[in-house]
């Protein structure tokens, strides 16, 4: 039986020491979250995905761990190859004092 990867993300979320640990690097996570979740809504294995862009299972691996950080050109390959649109964005963060 597979446990579908957002049960298991927020399942993961409620533990505060991951939550803590997310927060500090939590863009790198975000992407390796990403693409993982968007490889499996794609059924296809780290392997398949790697033959589908041009990469080496081994690269996939490291960008779904956060090790590796994917360029915009590989995450346009990742999207285009498991039916996903890419979007970057920007979000306003809270209001830092003395920041213009």
């Amino acid at each position: 039986m597979t446990i579908p990867f957002k049960a298991l993300r927020d399942k993961w979320n409620v533990d505060p020491a991951f939550r803590e640990a997310y927060d500090k690097i939590s863009p790198e996570m975000e992407i390796a979250f990403a693409i993982a979740e968007a490889r499996h809504r794609a059924e296809l294995t780290q392997a398949q995905l790697a033959a589908k862009i041009g990469s080496s299972q081994a690269m996939v691996a490291r960008w779904e761990r956060g090790t590796a950080m994917p360029s915009t050109k590989s995450l346009t390959k990742v999207a285009q190859a498991t039916g996903s649109r890419l979007r970057v964005q920007l979000e306003a963060g809270p209001k830092k004092s003395g920041v213009k």
